[in-house]
């Protein structure tokens, strides 16, 4: 037999899913600024974000907190709480003035028993709790008053709380009418509610939030944030975005194709505006099938039948020759019936790029600008040449191999000023000779000229000689390496992100050194310079 189960319509039953999608792509935004993947996640928290397909903003923390301090002065300004202990103090004093008269009666003006119950009536604080406490243990002689007072020593904890609220932030309340103790109470407890789940969403943690209390004590935009900004992380590993990694969150290797074919749609929306880039050439090199183009065969081309078609050609032709009514059986075939499917001829190539990752990549864009082509153009190469080999290495002070899965959390280093360029080529070259073909390249992004390089594996760093000066043993140093790369055959092309004289010089000096070219850009248009050159000298179309 089925159950049901009815509540009261609270404003968060109405179903609002997050679209991990576009929680994703502002993901890829923050990434690209530098940001790594849980700052970036605290980020959409901290801040909120829209949901697709609605007019509805998912609230941030920070959003969520102000709103509740909103909530709490509203409530200091409805009422005052200076006359909030005023009832039980009058109860107390009440039972008091009993038990006296009871003593006078009984026992006589002059009796020690009146004369310590005075004492003990006088003595101590003036805290209500403590005056309560004070009477604990006296044996009353009026039985009333015993009853009244065990009464307000069941109240002792909560008024102690009450008392110490009071304390903190009683001056607070300045509103037009006074509180009695339970109204004070009331008004405490919820705001003492209120700093609890303001301190939990502060510190993120929404699943301390529960539903009712959301419900009952934020706006129902506020509510349902609350309930969207619990589900985001888990709604990212539902949908295959996210997942953890010792205990880190970390993007799926379908989260980080999504960000390079972002990153790639990006890019070439830019592209589209401008140049193609597209130059013929004659080189040839692997050709790929184009079945949906043919063309009548010639001397030189590869024998890449299109049977369907060739046959149809020898059948038009033998029927156009023929003077019988039926067809000779077998279909006698000549060269001029056959058709070539049409092909793009490419080769493959062995690409590593290099990510300038020193501190001054952090100004005017350029890391950003940077990070999004290296995402693209990595994007662009799996998705399109999966044959060729295609690697990303991270320089500053020191460089390092950086692999797909760790590219969406590169970041610039932070206070690192030197820039190793001789190491990252060496780098390259080594994974390069792991992954030879006939069209190795090295890619340079940087903002910088050399100002650290190796001896025999231990560093060296070098600060540039005046404002306009090199760093010349770091620049000698790279230029040998240059060499040890042109020598294996490897072509250089560096995409310089400043126009400073001496990264100017040392560029065409190192452009002269391996025979490869230079191009000056802005971080805007990186990716126009980039993409471009690098599509176009990757595959050309050729006709035979």
């Amino acid at each position: 037999m089925k159950r049901f189960v009815y509540s009261r319509w609270d404003g968060t039953q109405a179903e609002l899913r997050i679209d991990s999608e576009r929680v994703l792509d502002s993901l890829s935004d923050l990434l690209l600024e530098g940001l790594r993947l849980e700052s970036a996640l605290e980020w959409l928290e901290r801040e909120g974000f829209e949901l697709a397909g609605s007019q509805f903003r998912v609230m941030g923390a920070d959003e969520l907190v102000r709103e509740i301090e909103a909530r709490i002065r509203s409530l200091e300004a409805s009422v005052r709480l200076d006359r909030a202990l005023c009832d039980l103090e009058a109860r107390l004093d009440a039972l008091l003035d009993r038990e006296a008269a009871r003593l006078r009666s009984r026992h006589g003006l002059d009796s020690s028993r009146l004369g310590d119950f005075l004492r003990r009536r006088r003595e101590g604080g003036d805290a209500l709790s403590e005056r309560i406490e004070r009477f604990g243990d006296w044996e009353f002689d009026d039985e009333d008053a015993a009853e009244e007072l065990r009464d307000l020593e069941a109240e002792l904890d909560r008024l102690r709380e009450l008392e110490e609220f009071l304390r903190r932030r009683g001056v607070r309340f300045r509103g037009p009418e006074s509180a009695d103790y339970e109204a004070a109470q009331r008004i405490r407890t919820e705001i003492e509610s209120l700093e609890v789940m303001a301190r939990a969403i502060a510190e993120g943690r929404f699943g301390a939030v529960s539903k009712q209390d959301a419900a009952r004590q934020l706006s129902e935009r506020g509510a349902r944030s609350i309930l969207l900004l619990r589900d985001l992380r888990a709604s990212l590993e539902r949908d295959g975005w996210l997942r953890s990694r010792q205990g880190a969150p970390e993007l799926t290797p379908q989260a980080i194709r999504r960000l390079g074919a972002s990153a790639l749609a990006n890019v070439y929306s830019s592209l589209r505006k401008g140049r193609p880039g597209r130059h013929e050439t004659i080189e040839r090199g692997v050709s790929l099938p184009r079945p949906d183009e043919t063309r009548r065969f010639a001397f030189g081309d590869e024998l890449r039948l299109d049977v369907p078609r060739t046959l149809q050609n020898a059948i038009l032709r033998a029927a156009c020759s023929s003077h019988v009514a039926k067809l000779p059986i077998p279909i006698p075939l000549d060269v001029a019936d056959f058709e070539v499917a049409e092909a793009d001829h490419s080769t493959e190539t062995t690409t590593v790029l290099l990510l300038d990752m020193s501190w001054s990549m952090s100004w005017v864009g350029r890391f950003p600008a940077a990070k999004r082509v290296a995402l693209a153009l990595g994007h662009l190469i799996r998705s399109r040449f999966p044959r060729d080999h295609f690697s990303i290495v991270g320089f500053s002070t020191r460089a390092r191999h950086l692999r797909a899965r760790d590219l969406p959390d590169a970041s610039w280093d932070m206070g690192d000023p030197f820039t190793n360029l001789q190491e990252a080529l060496a780098l390259a070259r080594s994974l390069i000779s792991k992954h030879r073909s006939p069209s190795p390249q090295i890619l340079i992004i940087t903002d910088g000229q050399p100002t650290a390089y190796l001896v025999d594996r231990e560093l060296h760093v070098e600060w540039p000689l005046g404002s306009d000066g090199i760093s010349p043993h770091a620049a000698e140093a790279t230029l040998r390496e240059v060499r040890r790369v042109t020598r294996d055959g490897i072509t250089i092309n560096t995409f310089m992100l400043d126009a400073a004289p001496d990264l100017v010089d040392f560029v065409d000096r190192m452009t002269r050194s391996s025979r490869g070219r230079a191009f000056f850009t802005s971080p805007r248009e990186l990716g126009s310079f980039l993409l471009v050159d690098s599509l176009a000298r990757r595959r050309k179309r050729a006709r035979a």
